[in-house]
């Protein structure tokens, strides 16, 4: 049995954690992102190169990871994975915009899907498996699955599994922690549950 410690959820201009629930009002992307950023006193300086995935995974990692801290675990014992239904869109279109005078190269880094994965790995030293799924939509399933399936590994101790869904001021964050102990939440990991933290 699997159990889930803990929540991040950034939707609607709103941070909802197993912890704290703040609003930002009718805030606008990029009002919200750096309201969150400035009001939990985070020092990261490569966070305002991120496109607005990397950085909207990077704050629901962080504010996760203040409530059920992972450093005891052995960076390969963590594992990380996310799904969506736009992959990396916001930013695809967002370059394809500055292609007509100029191609970016710092947009063009963020034209993958899993890079809001490999954000949130370097921050925290997580070198685990790492996987990244399209969906039509939020799909409990497939998430309850397939990381049962990756706690199933000896090696494996945790796992940050989630939805980062961005397309300009449309964000849909959940990401939450799966743990073999018990601590916590202490949800059992199931289908049930997780859709009942996403919705």
């Amino acid at each position: 049995m699997n159990f889930i410690s803990g929540f991040c959820k950034l939707r609607d201009f709103q941070m909802i954690t197993s912890s704290e629930h703040k609003s930002y009002g009718n805030a606008n992307g990029e009002t919200f992102v750096s309201g969150l950023y400035s009001d939990h006193k985070i020092d990261y300086p490569k966070f305002y190169k991120m496109d607005m995935q990397s950085r909207l995974g990077f704050l629901s990692a962080e504010f996760l990871f203040r409530d059920v801290p992972v450093k005891d675990y052995p960076s390969d014992s963590l594992s990380v994975v996310l799904s969506n239904a736009d992959g990396s869109l916001d930013t695809d279109l967002k370059f394809d915009r500055s292609c007509q005078t100029a191609a970016s190269p710092s947009l063009f880094v963020y034209t993958l899907s899993n890079i809001v994965a490999g954000e949130i790995c370097i921050r925290h030293g997580i070198k685990g498996e790492n996987a990244f799924f399209i969906s039509a939509s939020f799909d409990a399933e497939l998430m309850c699955s397939y990381v049962d399936l990756t706690l199933s590994q000896p090696q494996t101790k945790a796992c940050l599994a989630g939805w980062i869904n961005v397309v300009e001021e449309q964000h849909d964050v959940l990401v939450y922690l799966v743990e073999k102990r018990q601590r916590g939440l202490c949800f059992e990991h199931t289908r049930e549950q997780i859709s009942k933290l996403y919705y």
